[in-house]
């Protein structure tokens, strides 16, 4: 794995990436300074003194010292923003020369996987709006256009990411060689392949409702370039397309008439058992009032990453009855609600194991590393949860990881004879 160094690091950043930094530091001192006073706290208690006004919270001459630090910090942070805002223009012309790398991107995917509804929250120029892209740049109908009328294609190829990823990833390894599944499929069967961006730490529903509303204003300006769609997705996006077609039916949307195929890659439809560990962790740490304090970054986990427990795709997944989100330490059992697959839509998934064969402990522990075969071919004890997948519809990659999808051979030749019939 390469090592990144500081120098490295600079030169990929872009001077509108300031402001970004900035607030990122000032949200993390006062984070940092909550768990200390936390633990400050704790330790008083334990030998009788009365705590603060809130949970967490010292007294005294304490209490006026973590206040000024929040104080100071916080108007630190609040004038270096005002400052960089108004320097913007500046910094976008010095970045008007110098494009995006690869490398950026990839840093703001990661951080927007694991902080992605924080920078949301808290109006982060880093936060990833969500964008449909070809050839690189956002997609218009004008561009969509020109590309049919140079190579008539109506059919759509639409390529999905997973967490903490982005667009251009999909560029993978295979040893020394560069696979790129949407660019090989749209040679071999003529697709126009689209990418799809978006922020992977927002809720997946919030991803699923957008994606929707995206997908029907580009077929209402594009409805002639659009005879048919094909969607690919790897991880996470497999729950944000089924998001998105949920909502298209709720909505009635005209694009989810032209999409006949679907292809999940290591998909955790009933979800992931990492981010279910993640979730035990909150509640082990919160047991000892010496180590509560710490749930505060085992929090840091971000909207996306949670929903990945179980699957959630719809709002009522992780809100309550009053609409409020669910504590993120909640050890509630499976109770999310079960959205079927689309009917008119044919489905197909691929389940990765990097063991050698099917196995009680391959099926529920090992997986590809990250995902469960039985969560990625959507089975479940409960025969009404199970997803419908045609056996002929299902594949299982054996001795390959959860990002071997993204690039195997074999993983290609399959999608072939799939999006081919």
């Amino acid at each position: 794995m390469t090592k990144w160094k500081s120098k490295d690091l600079i030169k990929h950043l872009r001077a509108s990436d300031l402001r970004g930094i900035s607030l990122l530091g000032t949200q993390a001192v006062t984070g940092v300074t909550r768990i200390s006073e936390g633990v400050h706290q704790s330790v008083w208690r334990s030998v009788g003194a009365p705590k603060g006004k809130s949970e967490g919270q010292t007294r005294g001459i304490t209490r006026i010292s973590y206040a000024s630090i929040y104080a100071i910090t916080t108007l630190l942070g609040k004038s270096a923003d005002a400052v960089l805002q108004k320097l913007q223009p500046v910094f976008d012309a010095i970045d008007k020369d110098k494009p995006s790398t690869p490398e950026r991107e990839a840093i703001i995917a990661t951080l927007n996987g694991v902080v992605g509804d924080r920078l949301e929250e808290s109006a982060n120029p880093l936060a990833t709006p969500m964008s449909l892209r070809f050839q690189g740049q956002l997609l218009t109908p004008e561009c969509l256009a020109r590309e049919h009328s140079d190579h008539p294609s109506p059919r759509i190829l639409l390529m999905i990411h997973g967490l903490c990823m982005n667009d251009l990833q999909w560029n993978a390894k295979d040893n020394e060689t560069v696979v790129n599944h949407g660019e090989m499929l749209a040679e071999h069967l003529g697709y126009t392949p689209v990418y799809l961006r978006y922020n992977s730490g927002r809720h997946i529903s919030q991803n699923g409702k957008e994606l929707s509303m995206q997908l029907e204003q580009l077929f209402s300006d594009s409805a002639e370039q659009i005879k048919e769609i094909a969607v690919v997705a790897h991880s996470m996006g497999g729950l944000v397309i089924r998001s998105a077609c949920y909502y298209g039916e709720q909505q009635q949307c005209r694009w989810l008439q032209r999409v006949n195929k679907i292809v999940y890659l290591g998909t955790p439809h009933h979800g992931a058992p990492l981010e279910k560990a993640g979730s035990k962790v909150d509640v082990v740490l919160d047991k000892t009032p010496y180590t509560a304090p710490f749930v505060r970054l085992t929090k840091l986990r971000s909207a996306g990453i949670t929903d990945l427990r179980y699957g959630y795709l719809v709002d009522d997944d992780w809100m309550d009855q009053h609409g409020q989100p669910h504590r993120r330490s909640d050890t509630r059992p499976n109770e999310h609600q079960h959205v079927a697959l689309t009917e008119h839509i044919d489905h197909y998934c691929i389940a990765a194991t990097t063991a050698s064969r099917r196995s009680m402990l391959a099926n529920h522990l090992v997986g590809d590393g990250l995902v469960p075969l039985n969560s990625a071919l959507g089975q479940q004890k409960d025969p009404d949860r199970t997803l419908a997948f045609l056996p002929s519809n299902q594949w299982v990659a054996f001795q390959m990881t959860h990002m071997e999808l993204l690039s195997h051979p074999d993983v290609t030749r399959r999608l072939m004879n799939w999006l081919e019939e």
